[in-house]
């Protein structure tokens, strides 16, 4: 503290204490001036105390469906909406990553929320195999909770089955639900993730082209949402086609590509038809929307809907609307990470984001009451068939053909079919067959992990029960242990080589890998209590809820195993004394 700062503080307290000396007419002077420095002192100690005693109003949680770092870095370019300026004007961490092996949607959204990995969370795939039912189930399926207007053939969804608090939930019980806290989503598992158990998931139901949620979350749809619905904006889209944002050469590679997926009448090539190739809207048509980053434009009208409706951002304490955009996702799954598509996806994303922005500082009454956070489920490797072109080693393994093998070995060893299913990274195995053969269930697994190291595309293959004493792996395995619960995690956990892609299909691609191109994401702040900068440390997922709930001004949710960026959290500035 300067001399000048020093004195203009004592003339300060003199003056204070000659106040409280006329007021009180009882004090002395000397009782009065140490009155006034002790008040003084205490507001310096209060301005100077490491928080932020005015939390946001409104917290705006994107995740961006397969946006791996490696894709963002290369479009920010190109850029110029809301990515770009949350990249521009936040604090930016391009050196994100997941720490278990199977990079997916569920899992991903439920350690955004949590801060925690599967095996505390226990979210574990998008889907997992129930040896009671023998069938594979959703991630959040839950039949006692249907979700509204949706047939009987489809299972309910609610957040049951997620082990871990979120910072919605966290968020909700520090202020006794005082605060709002709405998720929104093309796919239900990743709004019912972000929404935790306590705040609201609406997601998109494409047989019926409309939001919706399941009974857990409300026992009947809500005015606004029957009022957005009845509007059938998906159904605006019908007789249009995805088109270029841009002009054509300014997009880099081919358009035409024999290895990309065409489902829903979308073809390959630009301009896409939005009808499913349908003569009238419905599922197909719906499915086709979702693909293509027009999607992107719905759940932007449908969040400012939820942020009239429900009052984001004027309530005494901070709301929380979460939104994950799926569309990208898709996008990516058909056409490649590299293709025309992901690119305009990307710029019509960046688009849609400024609209975002700009209605959430609408409605949190400016920006100085908003926080931005940006972030992603998982990454995504590019085309097996376009990375062999660049004369990298890579594969489609076939994923029956992979079943097919184990379940021979299985039964030449043991006598009986003792698999149960297969996917991305677990192996089930069949208890009442196991049990049945009087087979020592360990064993059993232990041959199947030791059958799967032996095949060629495979890198890395363990029994559960060697997950804390087998082979390192060249460091995954600790990525399989923080991905297994022991109740859904699967009897046998595998990891593929580089750029070998576990699949049933010749066109697209895929992720769920523990390697870069799919672990590896952005995490961006912009804001309010947000310190700007690029910051290229390493850091990880699990760090963005307990950053997110210290910008808050609350604890962290209480599974998580993260760390709050504190190099990124703007400190409190000091008063100005006069």
């Amino acid at each position: 503290m300067s001399r000048r700062t020093v004195t203009t503080w004592l003339c300060t307290v003199k003056r204070t204490a000659s106040l409280i000396s006329l007021g009180l007419g009882g004090r002395t002077r000397g009782q009065a001036i140490r009155i006034a420095a002790g008040l003084w002192l205490a507001a310096l100690f209060l301005w100077n105390a490491p928080v932020h005693a005015r939390p946001p109003k409104l917290v705006l949680f994107i995740t961006v469906d397969a946006l791996g770092s490696d894709l963002l870095l290369r479009m920010r370019p190109r850029l110029h909406g809301g990515l770009a300026q949350i990249l521009s004007e936040g604090a930016f961490f391009p050196n994100t990553y997941y720490q278990y092996a199977e990079t997916v949607t569920a899992p991903g959204h439920a350690t955004l929320a949590t801060g925690a990995n599967p095996w505390r969370h226990g979210i574990v795939g998008n889907t997992t195999f129930n040896t009671a039912s023998g069938r594979w189930e959703a991630a959040f399926e839950d039949p006692d909770h249907p979700a509204h207007g949706i047939s009987e053939t489809w299972a309910g969804s609610s957040p049951d089955r997620l082990l871990a608090e979120t910072v919605s939930d966290h968020l909700r019980l520090d202020s006794q639900s005082r605060s709002k806290s709405i998720a929104i989503s093309v796919k239900a598992r990743a709004a019912i993730a972000l929404a935790g158990k306590s705040g609201q998931a609406w997601w998109f139901q494409t047989d019926a082209g409309e939001f919706t949620t399941g009974t857990y979350y409300a026992k009947e749809l809500p005015g606004w949402v029957k009022v957005f619905n009845a509007k059938r904006i998906p159904e605006q889209y019908f007789t249009r086609q995805w088109t270029l944002f841009g002009p054509g050469e300014e997009y880099i590679g081919a358009d035409d590509r024999p290895f990309e997926s065409e489902r829903y009448g979308l073809g390959r090539t630009f301009p896409h038809p939005l009808d499913g190739a349908q003569p009238t809207p419905g599922p197909q048509s719906h499915w086709a929307l979702a693909v293509s980053p027009y999607m992107n434009d719905v759940l932007v009208q449908f969040a400012k809907a939820a942020m009239e409706a429900e009052q984001l951002g004027r309530h005494p304490t901070a709301d929380l609307l979460s939104i994950s955009f799926s569309s990208t996702d898709y996008t990516y799954h058909f056409f490649g990470p590299y293709s025309w598509e992901s690119q305009d996806a990307m710029l019509r994303l960046d688009a849609s984001l400024a609209e975002l922005i700009s209605a959430a500082q609408k409605a949190a009454g400016g920006s100085a009451n908003l926080l931005v956070v940006l972030t992603a489920d998982h990454g995504g490797m590019a085309i097996p068939e376009e990375l062999a072109s660049e004369g990298v080693t890579s594969i489609r393994v076939d994923q029956a053909r992979l079943q097919q093998g184990l379940t021979a070995a299985l039964q030449a060893q043991f006598g009986a079919n003792l698999l149960a299913g297969l996917s991305v990274t677990r192996v089930y195995l069949e208890p009442k067959a196991i049990a049945a053969r009087r087979v020592d269930p360990a064993a059993a697994r232990r041959f199947a992990a030791h059958w799967l190291s032996q095949q060629a595309p495979v890198a890395l293959a363990v029994a559960r029960d060697d997950l804390s004493s087998g082979p390192p792996g060249a460091g995954y395995l600790s990525m399989l242990q923080k991905g297994h619960h022991p109740e859904r995690g699967g009897d046998v956990l595998f990891i593929l080589k580089p750029f070998h892609l576990l699949t049933e299909g010749k066109t697209g691609t895929s992720h769920g890998s523990p390697y870069g191109y799919d672990s590896q994401v952005p995490f961006a702040l912009l804001g309010k209590g947000v310190k700007p900068g690029l910051y290229l440390q390493k850091i990880h997922t699990v760090d963005i809820a307990p950053t997110v709930a210290a910008l808050l001004e609350m604890g962290a949710p209480a599974m998580a195993e993260g760390t709050p960026r504190a190099e990124a959290i703007a400190p409190a500035q000091p008063p100005r004394i006069r």
